[in-house]
């Protein structure tokens, strides 16, 4: 599989296989990225990955923070605390698109729940990553990790392997953090569910548009 193969075919699965994954090919998947770019070589990224009874206990950990009423308290603001179109327009789209093809209706708030859990789970996925950076870090660094997991998740295509990338694993970093023995002071930035896909799960099924090169792009001459 070339590069621009993979940016294409990759997407973010919700639905994974109940097969394992072996140390040996996410050591694979990691040597790869592991030659991504960072500003001067700071290479910020510190990486957990949780399977097995520790992915199992964490989890329910979540999960039941979730279901009792814990939102949680991410490191940092992901999104806009106030949305304007075009972006409130997509994030919109994204959203009803997932539930109009799992048939969840407005008001099944319980199937809207579970679905919702299922990210704290990972989706099942028989592998979570997390991803961490010291706190000393400055925002460009979050641009170096922005490649990094693209890096991942690019290798994991080339692998034959599925991921979702998840702002949501970052949601409880009070939890995380002490289960994994992370630093408090640490920036948790997010998660990456990753298996092998579920062909055959509905929830798999669907793709979000994305914007034309000519809607995004200004060439200058």
């Amino acid at each position: 599989m070339n590069v621009i193969e993979a940016l294409k075919q990759r997407k973010s699965v919700r639905a994974f296989l109940d097969k394992a994954v072996s140390d040996e090919t996410i050591h694979t998947l990691l040597e790869a990225a592991r030659y991504s770019p960072s500003g001067t070589n700071t290479q910020p990224w510190q990486v957990a990955v949780v399977k097995g009874k520790s992915k199992i206990a964490l989890q329910e950990k979540i999960e039941s923070a979730f279901r009792n009423g814990d939102s949680g308290k991410a490191d940092f603001d992901y999104y806009p605390k106030e949305w304007i179109s075009p972006f409130k327009d997509r994030r919109k789209e994204c959203g009803l698109l997932m539930y109009s093809t799992l048939e969840i209706k407005r008001e099944d708030k319980e199937r809207q729940m579970n679905q919702w859990a299922a990210n704290y789970r990972a989706f099942d996925a028989p592998v979570m990553m997390l991803f961490f950076m010291d706190p000393i870090m400055e925002k460009g660094s979050f641009m170096d990790y922005g490649m990094f997991l693209q890096s991942i998740m690019l290798a994991a295509e080339d692998l034959g392997l599925a991921t979702c990338p998840q702002a949501s694993l970052a949601d409880y970093p009070h939890i995380i953090k002490p289960t994994l023995g992370f630093g408090e002071d640490s920036i948790l930035l997010c998660g990456i569910a990753l298996g092998y896909e579920d062909k055959n799960a509905v929830v798999n099924s669907y793709r979000t548009s994305r914007l034309g090169v000519n809607e995004f792009t200004q060439f200058f001459e």
